[in-house]
């Protein structure tokens, strides 16, 4: 039972890179890389299907297929929508087209208004996203958090659940790696990951009261805040 266990395990695991690869293929292409992973293997098969399904929707409108670059990336039923968009209309539209999957708690709408990225560009934001995850292999104290690292166009996204203290030596970790131009945190933090929540309302690790600075050394941290839509009408 227990081989059983972890074969289970081991082809589960190579389902979700499978998957992060067609989706980049795709649609986007954001440099993705999990550093540590201790979701249930319902949550895993769960965040598979709304990856697959919501680039699937935009798949099926010619709009999004043709004229955008988007990459989706879920965590414990949160989206994250990188890459571009030609026009604010499109940006929407991405969203409200993700809203319709079952089962998503909150969408972050990173979506940039502007053409796609080099390939330079893409390359550089896989680079970046290696050089953190193998910085976050190497420190101490990460390995009871669930941690997802995600670039694009220079801004890493950082998703997963994990502790206060584990939140700040993994900020510390990504705003020092050299061509990281920006940080932002979409974490859930372990002592609220049982409390309820609804889809309408951010989620309790989004910090909206302050962020940390930027020195020459390091790279800004922004909240999460300002990636969620202030449309409702599209959750409802």
């Amino acid at each position: 039972m227990k081989k059983l266990n972890l074969l289970v395990l081991a082809l589960i695991s190579l389902s979700l890179q499978s998957c992060f690869f067609i989706a980049g293929a795709a649609v986007g292409a954001a440099a993705i890389a999990i550093v540590y992973d201790h979701r249930t293997v319902d949550s895993i098969l769960q965040d598979q299907r709304i990856d697959r399904e919501v680039l699937r929707k935009i798949h099926e409108n010619p709009e999004l297929r043709d004229d955008t670059h988007i990459s989706v990336t879920s965590f414990g039923q949160v989206v994250l929508l990188t890459g571009e968009a030609p026009t604010a209309e499109l940006r929407k539209k991405a969203e409200e087209t993700a809203w319709t999957v079952h089962g998503i708690n909150r969408i972050y709408n990173a979506l940039s208004i502007q053409g796609p990225t080099s390939t330079l560009s893409q390359t550089n934001d896989s680079w970046i996203t290696t050089k953190i995850k193998s910085e976050m292999l190497a420190t101490k104290g990460l390995k009871s958090a669930s941690i997802k690292v995600v670039t694009e166009d220079g801004t890493v996204y950082l998703m997963g659940t994990v502790t206060k203290a584990q939140e700040q030596m993994i900020v510390d970790i990504a705003r020092h790696t050299s061509g990281a131009q920006k940080v932002v945190k979409i974490f859930q933090y372990e002592e609220n990951a049982a409390s309820p929540r609804s889809p309408k309302d951010p989620l309790k690790s989004a910090d909206s009261t302050q962020a940390e600075s930027a020195s020459a050394t390091t790279h800004p941290v922004e909240d999460t805040a300002a990636l969620i839509s202030n449309d409702d009408a599209t959750n409802s």
